[in-house]
């Protein structure tokens, strides 16, 4: 679709200050969904009526008291709309529900309208997109190519065009494969931080409802909305939906040794995640390779055991009245099940146990891990000749993300050199949503990439996120080792710091190698005469993290005020007179990070 008006959020507002209307907004949805003509996205569509009647009571434009006024949206079929019938693409299962889930009812809330429910493998259960009674949804990039699942209709529908995000779900990777594979991104967000009550469980332990979008600022502001505790839902968890905005200048990327990474014989998938890394390095970012085999290891554990049989536990009751109701590969699954006991469930559980132990703190050496989304393309004819095998290396990188806690985002990163879409998925422990968010903005900025398959150009990168109302944060100055990418970085990391933008001082400053520091440090002091604008960082604390951390710092260092150069002032790092009797002045390299760079060199 290339037609008319954007559909990113920031592209339909700015249509509605200048006269759009709604209904214009609807008209538009409708006749993109017939020039589309892919009769396996949606499964049931709102009537043009109620949308309208919805549109009308909106009321006036007001972005302010609802973020998400006249935004079109699409729901998976496994999650409940009120009034609209919900399957999981089984259609003998299907009921009509009275309330929408939380999800939903929060974004109705916002002001965004529900246009359909889209398609996906039955019962959430595949990452290609095939498995499902009805038509399959067509890649939105090569028809010839699966579109990713289980959340195929709701990232093919973002794709087109013709809604502005859409609600999928994501237990083995159904939030970011199929994002990769139509060129738009994937929002997988740390397990428990978005409600799945009113939502049809594969497994209720691992199930997050994900969000896809044309934009990364799309996902996040969709996010902001949603991330609220439920206490209807027993998996709940209270994660603040905060951190997105600026990434730090430079972060440790954890990627698969090289030796391990799989793609399974596709030679340009593989070029284009090598692409990707040198990206990131000519960003700023350092690499680091880490051993995945025990992240394969935990990964293989989904499909085995306790897993299986919680997804057989979900649809017990109907499947063993109805399993001639299953698509065959998903009464396979599911039977297969019925011959677990509660031993090959514990003998899992401990498995995964001492996994995790043992990734712990590969995972925490790192500030995010960079995966390829999926391994490779496969063709529809791929998988009609391996319906099973295909499926899972398309969880290659995937499948351990939520049995190891952790969030993620897939980020289209460029083209491959056959024309289809390359991305990355960047993953972090549970809570570090914002700071995943963060660098997939700069990486999908630095790309230059149309969004889906509509050719429409990215939207202008929207101005610093303020934090959400009523939380106070200290801004702290770091001049020094605290730097990003330096070696006591990770105090900050470890107090959930929160980078807010690279600066410098105002020209009254004098910086200092000091003597016998491990590791070395600089002294930043204020100076009557001949001072310069040092290079810093703004962090930001909590009031009580910025109390543990200034009760660690080691003399001659402390906290001071430091004028910055856009004449503000905050706390920061500055140096007793006394260590300066045999320092270096360093003053003229501009900054540490600077200075550091010339030793190496």
């Amino acid at each position: 679709m290339t037609d008319g008006q954007a559909f990113d959020i920031a592209s339909l507002h700015a249509a509605y200050e200048t006269g759009w209307t709604v209904k214009t907004m609807i008209e538009t949805v409708f006749a993109r969904i017939a020039a589309v003509n892919d009769p396996g996205i949606f499964l049931h569509l709102a009537e043009k009526s109620d949308l309208l009647v919805q549109a009308a009571a909106l009321g006036a434009f007001d972005p302010v008291a609802q973020p998400l006024w006249g935004i079109p949206f699409a729901v998976k079929d496994n999650i409940d709309v009120a009034g609209m019938p919900t399957t999981a693409a089984c259609p003998d299962y299907g009921y009509l529900p009275s309330a929408d889930a939380t999800v939903v009812a929060l974004l109705k809330a916002a002001g965004a309208l529900v246009i359909g429910k889209t398609n996906l493998d039955q019962f959430a259960t595949g990452l290609v997109g095939v498995r499902t009674p009805h038509a399959v949804p067509r890649n939105a990039i090569d028809a010839s190519l699966v579109p990713g699942g289980s959340s195929s209709g709701s990232a093919v529908a973002t794709a087109q065009g013709i809604v502005s995000f859409a609600l999928g779900t994501d237990t083995a990777g159904s939030g970011r494969v199929p994002a990769g594979l139509n060129n738009i991104v994937g929002l997988k967000p740390s397990v428990g931080a978005l409600s799945t009550t009113g939502v049809i469980p594969a497994c209720r332990t691992l199930d997050c409802v994900s969000i896809f979008a044309l934009t990364v600022d799309d996902a996040w502001r969709v996010f902001e909305i949603v991330a609220r505790p439920d206490p209807q839902d027993a998996y709940s968890k209270a994660i603040p939906p905060v951190g997105y905005g600026a990434a730090p200048p430079v972060m440790t990327i954890g990627v698969p040794e090289k030796a391990d990474r799989q793609f399974f014989g596709d030679a340009a998938m593989e070029q284009a995640y090598d692409d990707a890394l040198n990206t990131l390095k000519a960003m700023g970012h350092r690499l680091v390779e880490l051993p995945f085999a025990d992240f394969y290891a935990t990964a293989n554990l989904l499909y085995e055991g306790a897993w299986v049989a919680e997804r057989y536990v979900a649809v017990k009751d109907f499947f063993d009245a109805h399993e001639a109701s299953f698509h065959p590969v998903t009464r396979k699954i599911y039977g297969g099940a019925k011959s677990l006991t509660a031993a090959d469930a514990f003998s899992g559980l401990y498995a995964l146990q001492a996994l995790k132990s043992k990734l712990a703190p590969l995972i925490a050496s790192v500030d995010l891990i960079c995966v390829p989304t999926a391994p490779r393309h496969y063709t529809l004819s791929d998988l009609d000749a391996e319906p099973i095998r295909e499926n899972s290396r398309l969880g290659t990188y995937t499948n351990f993300v939520n049995l190891l806690d952790m969030c993620g985002m897939a980020v289209p990163t460029g083209t491959r050199i056959d024309g289809l879409p390359a991305s990355v998925t960047l993953l972090a422990p549970s809570g570090k949503d914002g700071l995943v968010a963060s660098l997939a903005d700069d990486l999908h900025a630095v790309s230059r990439l149309s969004l889906g398959a509509t050719g429409w150009p990215q939207p202008p990168v929207r101005g610093p996120v303020a934090a959400p109302a009523g939380e106070a944060l200290v801004d702290l100055v770091v001049v020094g080792a605290h730097l990003s990418g330096m070696p006591l970085n990770v105090q900050l990391r470890d107090l959930d710091a929160r980078f807010r933008r690279a600066t410098k001082t105002a020209e009254a400053y004098r910086l200092f190698a000091l003597a016998g520091q491990v590791p070395p440090k600089p002294g930043l002091v204020r100076s009557d005469k001949g001072g310069e604008a040092i290079d810093v960082e703004i962090w930001q604390l909590t009031a009580e993290a910025f109390g543990r951390f200034v009760a660690a710092i080691p003399s001659p260092l402390g906290i001071g005020t430091v004028l910055l150069c856009d004449g503000t002032s905050a706390k920061g790092f500055l140096v007793e007179p006394f260590a300066l009797d045999g320092a270096k002045d360093i003053t003229d390299y501009g900054g540490w990070r600077a200075y550091m760079q010339s030793l190496a060199a």
